[in-house]
């Protein structure tokens, strides 16, 4: 089965979307301005894509999204992703992504440094093209000066702060919220 659905659901941060098919999630929408945005730009990047009412795998995945945006701990990396036609360096760099917890964050040169790779730029060009925000946290990758660095979603850096402050983050080395520098 190729066929791709989706769904949109309320949040704290806006109405977000959540696109799967049969192998797992293939991308999760951060909030547009208002909700029919968030579902044109879903239905723009899967043009056979039905809105459903979504499998219970999917409604578990979205009940954890809405916790963890209404600042609980909650761990996604259980979500199954089908990253078909994801670079196998992005995918290198979303799973390291993937284990920073909520409430913590790392930089693009410690992600960087974990791969193997020289250019920390490199890190946040794979981060830009995530599909799979908040599931695959770039929201938690900053820069090392403690600059927010750059988010592609919408609101830009000020939705990534506002996930940040709703995770309580702080870097593992040091002990009170981070200062989020613009």
């Amino acid at each position: 089965m190729t066929a791709y659905a989706f769904t949109l659901f309320d949040t704290p941060i806006g109405t977000c979307g959540l696109a799967w098919r049969e192998r797992g999630i293939v991308s999760l929408q951060l909030p547009e301005v208002e909700p029919s945005r968030t579902r044109s730009r879903l239905a723009s990047r899967f043009p056979n894509a039905k809105e459903i009412e979504p499998p219970e795998m999917i409604r578990t995945v979205i009940a954890d999204i809405v916790a963890l945006l209404q600042g609980e701990r909650r761990d996604l990396t259980a979500a199954v992703l089908d990253m078909e036609g994801v670079p196998e360096q992005h995918r290198r760099v979303y799973e390291v992504a993937r284990t920073i917890p909520p409430g913590r964050v790392l930089t693009y040169g410690e992600i960087a440094s974990r791969l193997g790779i020289d250019d920390p730029r490199q890190i946040g060009q794979a981060l830009g093209r995530n599909p799979f925000a908040i599931i695959v946290p770039c929201h938690r990758v900053v820069g090392a000066d403690g600059k927010l660095g750059g988010f592609s979603a919408g609101g830009g850096t000020m939705t990534k702060r506002r996930i940040l402050e709703i995770e309580g983050a702080r870097r593992d080395d040091t002990p009170t919220l981070f200062d989020w520098a613009s």
